[in-house]
């Protein structure tokens, strides 16, 4: 059986947390920030957990993910 490959993008969009949980960063934090809140654009830095059903899909394009 030959190894799997890793969906390259997904790799660099997502990683996993010391739990095991996918994370994601937010989107829209690229440009037309200067609008927005100091509390909000500090928000756009955090990484944040990936739902249920989309994480096991995710996991799949990932398969040796650390």
């Amino acid at each position: 059986m030959p190894k799997m490959k890793t969906h390259k993008a997904t790799a660099r969009r997502f990683q996993l947390s010391g739990t095991g949980k996918l994370l994601r960063t937010r989107g829209g934090k690229s440009h037309l920030r200067r609008k927005r809140s100091k509390r909000a654009i500090r928000d756009f830095d955090e990484m944040v957990a990936v739902s249920g059903r989309d994480a096991t899909r995710i996991r799949t394009l990932i398969p040796y993910a650390k």
